[in-house]
């Protein structure tokens, strides 16, 4: 698969495509049911498929300081992607200046003069250039004057999260921040990870015997809420069952808000200054204040113990 950061990065001699556009945060089950009808009609039309995203989020830009958390930073919304078949992902730096385009000089220069798009695939409440002015209807009129088709696709996907409310990034962002990370994972399809790099911290799971991977989350990464999860921890391509904690230490009367994970059962791994993922399978329990070493050891043996077996039986 391509990857382009801005118009300049496409190639002069890109022909025809089918293209659809969004922040597509998560590449959650909604996500994929358009991603796939780009791929589908691509190749019925012998064409490439193309999907259009933007770094920063849209709303950083327009509403500086409502940057939403993000499920997943954007090599790994590319990676998510490329898995579904794409040929090309374009990352259009979303600027005030980019902000401002009529939606009908967003299509002309990004759909028809860099793109060639013979068939542009939303959902049905897609929006596009300055103030979200543009709709569907719109888009299917420019498309009819540009010989470029317009299809829109169904997304309502759902199922037990959410009471049945349908898949998106919204809810998944909900479910991730109240700790429901069973429920984010049916609507992604997968389980929620957060990325980042090893940083050292106060050494304290390894002098309990539990030496854990303190992750410097990416910026803006959407983290669930205080509690222990079973999960695993993937570092260097190695992907590990794992007892995962995510908060401040209330027994050592710490403050700032952490996520570490403990690479069950493995001994003498050093993993400072790696970048690593953490995914999160099952909430087990509320983060605790306890009153003695022993009694949190005990805890943790506990978590470990549940984490082990939940991990081996996803």
């Amino acid at each position: 698969m391509q990857r382009w950061r801005g118009l300049e990065d496409i190639p002069a001699d890109w022909g025809r495509s089918v293209v659809t556009i969004g922040s597509f945060d998560g590449v959650h089950r909604g996500h994929q049911l358009i991603i796939n009808r780009v791929v589908e009609r691509a190749r019925e039309r012998g064409v490439r498929s193309v999907v259009v995203t933007f770094d920063p989020h849209p709303s950083e830009v327009v509403r500086p300081g409502s940057h939403p958390p993000l499920l997943a930073p954007q090599p790994r919304r590319a990676e998510l992607i490329e898995e579904l078949g794409v040929d090309a992902v374009l990352v259009l730096p979303f600027t005030t200046e980019f902000s401002k385009e009529s939606p009908e000089e967003f299509f002309r220069q990004v759909l028809v003069d860099a793109l060639h798009a013979c068939l542009v695939v939303e959902g049905p409440n897609f929006r596009f250039g300055h103030r979200a002015a543009g709709d569907v209807a719109l888009l299917a009129e420019l498309g009819r004057a540009a010989d470029c088709g317009v299809e829109v696709v169904d997304l309502q996907v759902r199922g037990a999260a959410g009471d049945g409310e349908p898949f998106s990034s919204t809810l998944t962002r909900r479910l991730v921040g109240s700790g429901d990370v069973a429920g984010a994972a049916e609507v992604l399809g997968r389980p929620h990870r957060v990325e980042g790099v090893v940083v050292r911290g106060a050494q304290r799971g390894r002098e309990l015997g539990y030496p854990t991977a303190n992750v410097e989350t990416v910026p803006h990464s959407a983290i669930p809420a205080d509690g222990v999860y079973a999960g695993w921890l993937t570092a260097d391509g190695e992907r590990m069952p794992a007892a995962i904690s995510v908060g401040t230490n209330p027994t050592f009367d710490g403050t700032a808000r952490t996520v570490e994970a403990y690479a069950i059962d493995r001994v003498g791994l050093d993993l400072y200054g790696l970048h690593v993922a953490v995914e999160f399978l099952v909430y087990l329990r509320g983060m605790e204040k306890f009153d003695s070493i022993d009694a949190l050891l005990d805890r943790m043996a506990d978590d470990v113990k549940r984490s082990r077996e939940l991990t081996d039986a996803g």
